[in-house]
């Protein structure tokens, strides 16, 4: 999949007229793209189309318009959009109450390399995650982590042709596993070459 540049962007002024379509259609494209493992992680898959959407808003909130401030966006976000032969996600732990939320996070050390994709008749891809900087303390782990999941060439082909996908979690203290929904199978496949 194409990183972005300059000439996939709208300007200020044209995302401006433009802003509550294309987030109209931004949230109805993630509705495809996020995997609930629990009640309380979910896996929201990237690509091209969220990328732009999370530089426009930057652009728009920053108000940066320069060639310089662009493509300093650009760097950021790119890295985040799949390849053809990986899924790239950010990670959300998420509880409401904050007590609950600290107890939990410190219990879930590590979990970020314990998060796993898996298309039927392959072994599980573990996530590789965090790779721009550490988010794990001695005392917990994230509530946010950014993750990589790599496929062979025989796991997106399978997946393409309709192998099942399965994901979920193998830490000590937590353990699930979902079947995606035909829709996120759909959507993933997608982005694979």
């Amino acid at each position: 999949m194409a990183h972005l540049n300059r000439e996939d962007l709208l300007s200020l002024e044209e995302y401006a007229e433009q802003r509550t379509d294309f987030r109209a259609r931004v949230i109805a494209h993630k509705k495809n793209r996020q995997v609930a493992l629990n009640p309380h992680m979910t896996l929201y898959f990237e690509d091209k189309f969220t990328m732009q959407y999370q530089v426009q808003e930057m652009l728009r909130i920053e108000k940066i318009f320069d060639r310089a401030g662009i493509e300093d966006e650009l760097a950021v976000y790119n890295p985040l959009i799949p390849d053809g032969r990986n899924w790239k996600a950010t990670f959300m732990i998420e509880y409401s109450d904050i007590d609950e939320r600290k107890k939990e996070l410190a219990k879930l050390i590590g979990v970020e390399d314990k998060v796993w994709v898996c298309v039927d008749g392959h072994d599980k891809s573990y996530a590789i995650a965090d790779e721009d900087m550490e988010r794990d303390t001695v005392d917990k782990t994230s509530a946010v982590h950014f993750m990589r999941f790599e496929l062979s060439d025989a796991m997106a082909r399978d997946a393409k042709a309709g192998g099942k996908i399965s994901m979920g979690v193998d830490h000590e203290n937590c353990q699930c596993k979902i079947i995606v929904a035909e829709n996120i199978h759909a959507s993933l496949t997608a982005d694979l070459t």
